[in-house]
């Protein structure tokens, strides 16, 4: 290939609009390495959020691009991740070991958060990620349930730290492993924080590229506090299409941004059910209320996942659907969402470096 060919080659592959990004490879900096001969090329791609299976979406793309501007040439991709730690809100610090504390919220009850949660983690640790998943929610803890850990009581190697359970390739702790889970947390809110900074630094969570925290649902004092306390690096907000539930998402969702922390984006959830015995699809709640709201607050519309049975019976049965049916559409829609959430939280770490500027004072 003549050195013409190559630099017109190079500049079709920068042009190319990366699908989760929503930019060219060349605005995002991602292309590594290129090379070609004999009539095919090898490109690798780095990439800050988890690159595992996104290949099988890639390469058709790229190739029908190249295709399209007249390179007819077979193309070879090696895609690596590169995860980096995200600034928090001020005058926190980030958590050691833990690249990215991610929340997921929803401003009322009843919208599927926790289970989208522990799917959106399964999904990362599916594509490649070191993930944990940290149950915020003390009066109703799910996520034992969910991943498969109830009655399982944490190790405590020096009686002062918590070791968290392993989960379908995860590590994760709630306060639903450490007490009977007939009893009923009849704690006031300041106890409740207080427990969950404490469960938060003292697990030894290890080296993670995401901690997810499955937020107690609302708005209220322990809400706050928790985003205050809290070194989080985003905020997804799970709702469902339905008037009422997008009222309260709005209120989660400034909340997150009158502490400084941005919010990556917004999960419908119960988007819309399909009949599993003839098909039919239904919009029970209702249509397109996640799209306007994140048009609303300029945000990402991260995903629209479906009602169905079979969603509720595997996170009932300790194997989310990331786990139980790794290659079915539902699995699919949850690994799409977390991609595209943490490729928000990617993008969003080059726009704040202009949120926090340096005010330098200087004496005259």
């Amino acid at each position: 290939m003549s050195d013409p060919e190559f630099a017109a080659l190079r500049a079709a592959i920068g042009q190319f609009v990366d699908p989760v990004l929503g930019e060219t490879l060349a605005e995002a900096g991602a292309v590594e390495d290129l090379a070609a001969a004999a009539g095919r090329v090898k490109v690798k791609l780095r990439y800050g959020f988890p690159v595992g299976g996104y290949d099988k979406v890639l390469l058709p793309a790229l190739t029908r691009h190249l295709a399209a501007a007249g390179h007819d040439t077979a193309v070879t991709l090696e895609l690596r991740a590169d995860i980096h730690a995200h600034a928090v809100q001020r005058p926190l610090k980030p958590l050691p070991g833990v690249k990215n504390i991610i929340a997921v919220a929803s401003g009322k009850g009843g919208v599927g958060k926790s289970t989208v949660a522990a799917n959106l983690a399964l999904a990362w640790a599916a594509q490649g990620a070191r993930v944990g998943v940290l149950d915020a929610d003390i009066y109703g803890p799910s996520q034992p349930l969910m991943l498969g850990v109830t009655g399982q009581r944490p190790a405590s190697p020096d009686g002062k730290s918590i070791q968290p359970l392993a989960s379908h390739g995860l590590v994760t702790i709630s306060i639903g492993n450490l007490i009977d889970p007939d009893q009923p947390m009849a704690w006031r809110g300041p106890m409740v924080t207080q427990a969950l900074t404490q469960l938060l630094s003292d697990t030894r969570w290890g080296e993670l590229d995401y901690l997810v925290v499955d937020m107690p649902p609302g708005t209220g004092d322990i809400q706050l506090t928790l985003a205050q306390r809290v070194p989080v690096a985003g905020a997804i907000i799970v709702t469902t299409p339905q008037d009422i539930a997008l009222a309260d998402a709005r209120k989660g969702l400034k909340m997150f941004e009158k502490v400084a922390v941005p919010v990556l984006g917004v999960v419908e959830n119960m988007s819309v059910h399909v009949c599993s015995n003839c098909g039919h699809a239904e919009h029970i709640f209702g249509s397109g209320g996640g799209s306007r709201m994140a048009a609303q607050f300029g945000v990402r519309l991260l995903g629209e996942l479906p009602l169905d049975g079979r969603i509720r019976e595997q996170a009932d049965s300790g194997r989310p659907t990331v786990v139980a049916e790794p290659d079915s559409p539902r699995a699919q829609l949850y690994l799409d969402t977390a991609r595209r959430a943490a490729a928000a939280l990617a993008l969003r770490q080059r726009d704040r470096s202009l949120v926090f500027p340096q005010i330098v004072i200087e004496k005259t």
